[in-house]
């Protein structure tokens, strides 16, 4: 006799698949993170000079292999028209070998600020220029905002803020691998003060650090779909708008970061005095006018240090501004930076 009940076993034999295929995936992740913690785990054993030289050379040497090598050179020819082929090289090659150095040296993120305001050494591994704003900004009782770029090891400027108890919270994207972003967060949480992840609803965090005075770091060079559009390095670029839109709201000082790769393996790390950002008619802070005279301080930063960026990255994407924007973006005002006197 027939049954009038469906064959269960399908069913069952699909459940048991998605079963297994989400324990392979686990333990996938696993395995990758295991990885990822025993190469740092060697770069630690290597020291921080080894390491750093290690991941610079090996990024260098493979880099023409690497397929967004083609974006860095599109970029950087656009960043320098007529440029000679061999300073291209040099310059993308240069970044390829910075981010090498930088990725090596989040094995010793922890070990790596070595510098004492009380007492600095010349012989250091760090020179900070500027720390008076720091210590500015952590004694005025007021919220604050610093922007910085993917230029020398931009981790630092996170660390520094730690060291000198000021109330940070590093705003951050994550590595698009999860075991490599799983791995990231915990060298940076156990070496910075407050991380936020650049994701959807992180506004709202954002904010609220503001709101209690803190402090809020956010790297401003990379590209944002929904951005205003500002000039950089000679091409217009879509730009997240969310400094110029909290400092607009909470009429906060504004600062830039940058560090720069020296000889020796050591570096500097620089903090401008506050911007002196454009206002409308209204007296109130203009959010494109505030984000294209930040940019145009990263562009100068870039320009004296090309060989310590990111050009790897997509950050001129002229088919996503619309006719509009791009309108208004001609009838922008050229913003040069204007700073504070202090």
């Amino acid at each position: 006799m027939a049954s009038s009940f469906p064959d269960a076993a399908p069913a069952h034999r699909a459940g048991t698949l998605r079963k297994l295929k989400q324990f392979a995936t686990r333990i996938g992740a696993a395995l990758m993170i295991g990885l990822i913690r025993a190469v740092f785990a060697f770069l630690r054993a290597l020291g921080p000079e080894r390491a750093s030289d290690l991941g610079g050379w090996l990024l260098r040497s493979v880099s023409p292999l690497i397929p967004v090598n083609r974006v860095a050179y599109a970029n950087v020819r656009a960043a320098y028209p007529g440029i000679a082929d061999a300073e291209a090289r040099r310059l993308v090659r240069g970044g390829w070998e910075n981010l090498g150095r930088t990725v090596a040296e989040y094995a010793h993120l922890k070990t790596l600020f070595d510098y004492d305001y009380h007492n600095p050494d010349p012989n250091g591994r760090i020179e900070v220029v500027g720390i008076e704003h720091f210590i500015a900004l952590k004694d005025d009782d007021k919220p604050g905002l610093i922007f910085s770029a993917h230029l020398g090891n931009w981790e630092l400027p996170a660390i520094c803020a730690a060291t000198y108890d000021l109330d940070t919270t590093a705003v951050f994207r994550a590595p698009n691998d999860p075991a490599i972003a799983a791995v990231v967060h915990e060298i940076r949480s156990g070496a910075m003060g407050g991380l936020a992840a650049a994701k959807q609803g992180a506004a709202f965090a954002m904010q609220g650090v503001l709101e209690n005075g803190g402090h809020l770091g956010m790297l401003i060079d990379q590209h944002f779909t929904r951005g205003v559009v500002v000039p950089f390095l000679g091409r217009p670029a879509l730009t997240n708008p969310i400094l110029g839109k909290f400092v607009r709201r909470f009429e906060c000082p504004v600062h830039g970061v940058r560090v720069i790769r020296l000889p020796n393996r050591r570096f500097r790390i620089e903090l401008t005095p506050p911007l002196d950002l454009p206002r409308d008619a209204s007296g109130e802070i203009d959010v494109t006018g505030a984000m294209a005279m930040m940019t145009a301080v990263v562009e100068g930063w870039v320009r004296e240090h090309p060989e310590q960026w990111l050009w790897m990255h997509r950050r001129w994407r002229p088919n996503l501004i619309s006719a509009e924007a791009l309108a208004r973006f001609r009838d922008q005002p050229q913003q040069k930076p204007v700073f504070k006197a202090t």
